[in-house]
């Protein structure tokens, strides 16, 4: 179960440092291709959850992480007797959820800044590590669940 937990700090540790990075040597609203036509650094404040769905409810967002840190905390010990990729799945959802969780509770908004440029994600909403992680993990969760029911 330990790896569960250095999962969750790797994403945090990992989504943390690019932003910083971002802030740092992009101002805001500026980008910088990266592999011309299929992905750019655009450095964006998101006052939303990920892919800028729930704009501006900072408050409701903060709540909604925090009973699922509570859940979470509240079944721990019923964690480990699911498979890995449950476990996979649920350590990069938190990892990511924590990481826009910082962002939040330091400014109220999201640091966001991949933005792919290629069909068929053309004007696709702009995004960081932390949603990428909370994406993944939703995803092998609910797969998880699925076949539970099969």
């Amino acid at each position: 179960m330990g790896y569960f937990y250095i999962i969750i700090l790797l994403i945090i540790g990992f989504d943390q440092t690019t932003k910083f990075l971002i802030h740092k040597y992009l101002a805001l609203n500026q980008g910088i291709h990266i592999i011309p036509g299929v992905l750019s650094f655009t450095h964006i404040k998101n006052p939303g959850a990920a892919f800028g769905i729930l704009p501006n409810k900072t408050f409701v967002l903060i709540l909604l992480t925090l009973v699922l840190f509570m859940f979470v905390f509240f079944f721990r010990k019923k964690i480990p007797e699911h498979p890995f990729s449950f476990r996979l799945g649920l350590a990069l959802g938190l990892g990511g959820a924590a990481g826009n969780l910082i962002d939040r509770l330091r400014t109220g908004l999201v640091i966001d800044f991949l933005d792919v440029d290629f069909w068929p994600l053309q004007n696709f909403p702009i995004f960081n590590f932390a949603d990428t992680a909370i994406f993944i993990g939703v995803v092998m969760v609910f797969w998880y669940l699925s076949q539970l029911e099969n």
